[in-house]
């Protein structure tokens, strides 16, 4: 690739190599700290090359970017050649580094939608996933700089020997000591009692709900959702051809505007004790109120927003035969662990768990080996106080920020998890708001109208607390607050 293959009138649009080390600049001090060099810099040019620079933005000399951030040479080698293998980067000997992300927009936007199925086109029409997934602001990433993966290395030493071979092999309905260590987990945190049968290890809550559409619904069968909505679950269940109805919750109301139909849904999902994307309490007596009226067949509630074991107002119950309970350590540990569960009633946990083994085999086992170790001598637990509490610092900085600011109607309370919501008045376009964002000061926030139903005209903007801390909190909130005083008073 060279610059004369690039689309005509690009250039004109790239940045000064001197505008582009002053972009990395910035970018490398909006990284945590505590992160290693090779992956703070890499981080940095990744939100770079996909939110501000245009495809065939020419790199700094590698000279210069050591000189600036005070690098080894083998340092950004590493990530030059990590970048490389990704498709963000091309490299010419002797003449530069380019990026080159419009080699792989070109190769999909060539790609004929009508060759892809109805669910994936669907799919692809709300999609949310933003192609930025690291930053201060981006939500549902826990803290994984801080988590203690030296322990966590340790105990993957200790497992790995000889004699535990099998760990190596399929499983056969997940590994029994993760069971028990769920088990205790719940009635420790969740005041939950229910038996080793009743678990069912997944590869975390997208694929337990995924699980549950393909044994306990039919193509065609209606799931009720509340409106805001965790769109991760929505996506799964649109991709299993669920018809989708939506109610619209509100807090210190309730559910308004509940769908009238002439048969019951087939399934209801809800968030746990905290709504999510709305990150407020929510009352167990709304949750009753909606399952008496619309009366449906299976209730799935998602402890997505786990916080202080002091609160168990979940609907669920394991003696329930049509309710389950879905629950992740991706968002208590760290993202890429991607282990859940599901908790299952009696009656219906040998069938669910044959059709996991069919559809899905199992397996993981080293890695469900290492959590239940993690589990079972108290790691978790120090994690999860731990943690909690450095959120709700984090998250009370942040409200105080913003909760005055022009447009703003209301910050959701600070309660130790990793999400804030900021509620906007409706006449602003939270889209574009969040567009402005990432484009002036590289925050990646997302916009709540995007998962709130036709009826509901909500708008706010959804913000995750666990990438950023300390000073750089402080300096981060304060720029994001410019952004929306800016966004909201300009004419």
């Amino acid at each position: 690739m060279t610059l004369h293959a690039l689309p005509e009138g690009i250039l004109t649009m790239l940045r000064s190599v001197e505008e582009a080390l002053g972009d990395i600049d910035d970018a490398w001090q909006r990284q945590p700290a505590r992160l290693s060099k090779q992956v703070r810099l890499e981080q940095a040019l990744i939100e770079l090359i996909e939110s501000l620079w245009e495809d065939g933005q020419r790199l700094p000399a590698h000279r210069h970017i050591c000189q600036r951030l005070g690098l080894a040479r083998s340092t950004l080698a590493g990530v030059m050649e990590n970048l490389q293998s990704r498709g963000l980067l091309v490299t010419q000997h002797g003449r530069g580094s380019w990026t080159q992300r419009s080699v792989t927009a070109t190769e999909h936007a060539t790609t004929p939608e009508a060759g892809l199925s109805q669910r994936a086109r669907a799919l692809l029409h709300t999609a949310a996933v933003s192609p930025v997934q690291s930053g201060a602001f981006v939500p549902g990433i826990p803290d994984i700089a801080r988590f203690p993966m030296r322990r966590w290395r340790a105990l993957y030493a200790t497992l790995t020997v000889p004699h535990n071979a099998l760990l190596l092999s399929y499983s056969s309905g997940g590994y029994g000591p993760l069971k028990r260590a769920i088990a205790d987990f719940l009635r420790r945190w969740r005041g939950i009692e229910c038996a080793l049968e009743q678990i069912i290890i997944t590869d975390g809550t997208h694929h337990g709900l995924e699980l549950c559409a393909l044994a306990l619904a039919d193509h065609g069968d209606r799931v009720v959702m509340d409106s805001p909505c965790y769109w991760g679950a929505r996506n799964v269940f649109q991709a299993a051809g669920l018809a989708i109805s939506r109610c619209r919750w509100q807090p210190g109301v309730g559910y308004r505007d509940l769908p009238k139909a002439a048969h019951a849904p087939r399934l209801l999902y809800l968030t746990g004790a905290r709504h999510y994307p709305l990150s407020v309490y929510m009352p167990v007596e709304d949750k009753r109120a909606l399952v008496e009226r619309l009366a449906p067949e299976v209730i799935i509630e998602d402890d997505y927003e786990f916080f202080d074991r002091r609160h168990r107002d979940l609907l669920f119950s394991p003696d329930n035969g049509r309710c389950l309970l879905a629950g992740s350590f991706s968002k208590l540990m760290f993202p890429g662990l991607r282990l859940g569960y599901l908790v299952v009633p009696r009656t219906l946990s040998g069938a669910i768990n044959r059709v996991r083994s069919e559809v899905f085999r199992e397996g993981r086992m080293l890695d469900q080996a290492v959590l239940a170790q993690f589990m079972a001598d108290g790691d978790l637990d120090r994690w999860c106080r731990r943690i909690n509490r450095d959120y709700l610092q984090r998250q009370q900085t942040l409200h105080d920020l913003l909760v005055d600011l022009p447009g703003v109607v209301d910050v959701s309370p600070p309660a130790g998890t990793i999400t804030l919501c900021v509620m906007l008045a409706e006449q602003i376009d939270d889209v574009r708001l969040s567009r402005y964002l990432l484009n002036q000061y590289r925050l990646v926030v997302r916009p709540l109208s995007l998962v709130c139903s036709d009826d509901d005209p909500r708008r706010g903007l959804v913000l995750g607390v666990g990438m950023v801390e300390g000073e750089t909190l402080e300096r981060l909130g304060r720029q994001l607050a410019e952004g929306i005083r800016r966004f909201v008073e300009r004419p």
